[in-house]
């Protein structure tokens, strides 16, 4: 028996008094938070027996949301813990045994520049009033916190905005403020992200936060909005601006392909790439991003199919407020936010990273031979 009492409230609270962005519920394991990116038994709890684990993740679940879960076996959904936090649940099913990974939706939305977004790029991209601006990365990157700052800061702008969201499951809740938000959830608010797409289309919205372009349909549809006028903002999980102009390209069969070229070329205004790496001295982790603004040079390269030369106009477009990835990360090495050790993966240049290496590891002098000690 679990020294913590396994009480799905209690478990929750702990999981959030200790800073967890994540919490994995499995049978055969205590339950597992992540912290600072570390994946870590939860102080006080036991392996897991089957029946706790089924206990654990069905008390997430509603009469109507058991029965659909029972059919399908997979399910997202939300929880909400008053005073506590949001959270995104994923119900899933592992050789026979029930078991929950959720993730952890902080009541405040933070705002940009508490996340690291500089002023500048905050300022270019909610200047943006049509078109498609995507945010990237891998699962836990934090693509929805950097979208929800974003759309908060344009809350808490003067210029009233009507803004729709289509999400599965909705994550960050808004409290509305100087713009209206219609939060639409896929399954309960809707059939699906593409038919939520096409109504938001007709509810007069300035502003179209899809919870990510995950197929063909949403991805057609999303690029057809932004093309007709509308600003819409999506996330995928893509880990860079070429990658991600590549994938949208590849998603469509090779006769539409040269179509979508030129569509994405018009229409597709930023995108940002980001990973979560730990900061130095493991207090907490910071967002390391690449910030692409589509000028005429990329529209160029999208529409003649030269989507590997975009990172040398990203390494060059400072003055547009671009910046690649590998100068972010050497940017925080230099002021020590992360160590070497931890950008050294995530560089793409091999001559930057040397450079960076250099400065990083300067050698101590060494004594001169004979010289007497003191």
């Amino acid at each position: 028996m679990s020294a913590l009492p396994l009480q799905r409230d209690q478990v929750l609270r702990r999981a959030v008094e200790l800073g967890a962005s994540d919490l994995l519920i499995t049978a055969g394991h205590p339950v597992l938070v992540t912290i600072a990116g570390v994946l870590q038994h939860l102080p006080g709890t036991d392996p897991l027996t089957p029946a706790e684990s089924r206990r654990l993740a069905e008390s997430f679940l509603t009469p109507a949301l058991h029965e659909r879960f029972l059919r399908d076996l997979e399910l997202d959904t939300r929880f909400f813990l008053p005073a506590v936090a949001h959270f995104r649940v994923n119900l899933f099913i592992q050789r026979g045994h029930w078991g929950a990974a959720v993730r952890i939706v902080p009541l405040r939305i933070p705002l940009p520049s508490e996340i690291g977004l500089p002023p500048h790029v905050v300022t270019h991209v909610l200047g943006i009033t049509r078109g498609l601006v995507l945010v990237t990365g891998p699962t836990g990157s934090g693509k929805s916190t950097t979208i929800a700052s974003l759309l908060e800061q344009v809350n808490q702008g003067e210029t009233r905005r009507h803004i729709v969201t289509v999400e599965d499951p909705i994550e960050f809740v808004f409290e509305p403020r100087n713009a209206v938000f219609e939060q639409r959830e896929v399954g309960t608010d809707t059939k699906s992200y593409a038919r939520g797409l096409r109504g938001a289309l007709r509810q007069m919205p300035n502003i179209i936060f899809v919870g990510e372009m995950r197929d063909l349909t949403s991805m057609a549809i999303a690029l057809t909005a932004a093309e007709t006028g509308n600003l819409v903002i999506s996330t995928m999980a893509t880990q860079s601006a070429s990658q991600t102009v590549t994938r949208i390209i590849d998603s469509f069969p090779p006769h539409q392909q040269s179509q979508v070229r030129s569509q994405l070329s018009l229409t597709l205004r930023a995108v940002i790439s980001q990973v979560l790496l730990p900061r130095a001295g493991g207090q907490g982790r910071v967002a390391v991003r690449e910030i692409m603004f589509v000028n005429p040079a990329i529209q160029n390269l999208v529409r003649e199919d030269k989507i590997h030369q975009i990172p040398n106009v990203i390494s060059t477009g400072m003055r547009e407020d671009m910046i690649s990835l590998d100068d972010s990360l050497a940017d925080l090495v230099d002021r020590g936010t992360i160590t070497f050790e931890t950008a050294y993966p995530f560089f793409e240049d091999a001559e930057k990273r040397a450079l960076l290496q250099k400065r990083y590891y300067r050698a101590a002098p060494i004594p001169e031979v004979g010289a007497r000690r003191v």
